[in-house]
């Protein structure tokens, strides 16, 4: 993200400039001109009465999708005909691997192209614009495979997520004035870095921090835009256990300072401490949604996610053999994989004196 907006900064319009001033200088934790944090409880009795279904209609929408569809080849890996995520909510994004979560992400932040469909931040569209454009109307990402640019520092790395910054065109930079934002954008990184747990690192090179920490990076680097919604793809994966519940309270304060997070993860345990409402999607599209506490009841969501077998108890005999139920099951499963291909029951004859058809081609010419 980082690296685009840094690139086409110098082609940006009116529109992606304006108010830069006010953007690098809000508070961290939300200024004057940040929305009011929404607890909680708040959230939840918002949402008490949406209907936990695919498309459900949300109280105060953020960011609305209809009818998005995205197909590489013969196969339809998004086909999303309408959902909501709601202001100042954490929602879960869940689903089997392959159910479309990330081609989702890549599509809302611009960096794929949808066949068909719309998306709107409220109410302006996003479908048509860039990644940097989608950025600088406040929906930023982060990546399962950090972006982090190896070769520069942290503060570097920090200091490229700021927008409109003057000293980016060529033109602008041969004026006097932009040294003062430059020292703005630097005190805000800086601030960042500390909540982060990283700014002992400010001068090391991007490339030299563990996993954990470039997810941090990715995060706080994410925040220099001043977003209204962040979306995160999987933030926990491959994060060291000493560090993953430093990352999940820095989601959650996400959510306290009236910011929009939308994540995708796969451990039900984060998703039902984090999360206000989920999103699950199987094979492109969305099949169920509702507060995280009761799609564990739901069937579909269920065998979609964990498998349709997912309770059964395995037996095996003392050479690894399947015995029993088990062995039924795996009979089952190869029968179902085999499909078309096993071979058809042979059918007697209906009366005994009738020869049988000839099968071979010798057979019919004889």
């Amino acid at each position: 993200m980082a690296a685009d907006q840094s690139n086409d900064a110098g082609r940006a319009d009116d529109t992606d400039t304006e108010n830069t001033d006010t953007a690098v200088t809000r508070d961290v934790a939300g200024g004057e001109d940040a929305p009011a944090p929404a607890g909680r409880t708040d959230l939840r009795r918002a949402l008490a009465g949406v209907p936990p279904e695919p498309g459900a209609a949300k109280p105060d929408p953020v960011l609305t999708v209809d009818g998005v569809t995205r197909t590489f080849g013969g196969l339809r890996a998004v086909d999303v005909a309408h959902v909501e995520f709601q202001r100042g909510a954490i929602t879960g994004l869940i689903g089997p691997n392959g159910a479309g979560k990330t081609t989702l992400f890549n599509l809302l932040t611009g960096f794929d192209k949808a066949d068909s469909g719309s998306w709107v931040h409220e109410g302006e569209p996003l479908q048509s614009l860039p990644p940097h454009r989608v950025a600088r109307r406040g929906v930023v990402r982060t990546f399962q495979l950090t972006k982090a640019l190896a070769g520069m520092t942290v503060m570097e790395n920090m200091k490229l997520g700021a927008t409109g910054q003057r000293g980016e065109s060529f033109f602008g930079a041969l004026f006097t004035g932009w040294g003062a934002q430059e020292r703005e954008i630097t005190e805000r990184a800086r601030t960042l870095l500390s909540r982060f747990n990283l700014d002992a690192k400010a001068g090391d090179l991007a490339g030299s921090l563990s996993g954990g920490q470039r997810k941090l990076l990715e995060m706080a680097r994410a925040l220099m835009m001043n977003p209204k919604v962040v979306m995160l793809d999987e933030p926990m994966a491959g994060v060291n256990p000493a560090l993953t519940q430093s990352l999940l309270g820095h989601v959650k304060s996400l959510r306290d300072e009236g910011m929009t997070v939308v994540f995708v993860e796969h451990d039900m345990d984060v998703i039902r401490d984090i999360s206000d409402w989920v999103v699950v999607m199987a094979q492109g599209q969305v099949i169920a949604e509702g507060p995280p506490e009761e799609l564990s009841s739901n069937q579909a969501v269920v065998d979609a996610y964990l498998g349709a077998h997912h309770d059964q108890v395995l037996e095996f005999d003392d050479e690894g053999n399947p015995v029993g139920e088990t062995a039924e099951l795996v009979a089952e499963m190869e029968a179902e994989e085999i499909g078309a291909d096993a071979p058809a029951p042979e059918t007697p004859a209906s009366d005994a004196s009738t020869p049988d058809a000839p099968t071979s081609d010798e057979e019919k010419r004889a």
